[in-house]
């Protein structure tokens, strides 16, 4: 798994606890697929917010096809989604591929409740 700050790192079903639910910092978690079209499209768009967010927030990804425990406990019925992590609990979510500016408010709207 990517570790590095300013990277968005594959998580699955067995690490999604430790890296999502137990993080000290918030977790953006994308949920996406490999034949996803617009999942391709949001890709580029989270490295760079990982960059911009690094060790404020933790960007990850999880292959819905691959981690089915997870995609189902988190009723993710469509992808891309986006969905913001704080102490183990969901904050807020985002469906569908969006430009950088969404993703940023709802990060910047959440960070401002919970801060």
């Amino acid at each position: 798994m990517e570790t590095s700050e300013g990277r968005v790192a594959q998580v699955n079903d067995g690490d999604f606890g430790s890296e999502v639910l137990r993080s000290p910092i918030p977790v953006l978690v994308d949920f996406y697929a490999d034949w996803c079209g617009p999942c391709k499209i949001v890709a580029p768009t989270m490295e760079v917010l990982s960059k911009e967010y690094a060790g404020k927030v933790k960007f990850v990804k999880v292959n819905v096809d691959i981690n089915q425990e997870v995609a189902s406990k988190y009723d993710i019925m469509s992808i891309p989604t986006a969905m913001l992590f704080e102490n183990g609990e969901v904050k807020d979510s985002l469906v569908g591929a969006y430009p950088a500016a969404a993703y940023r408010q709802r990060i910047d709207s959440a960070n401002n409740r919970l801060g």
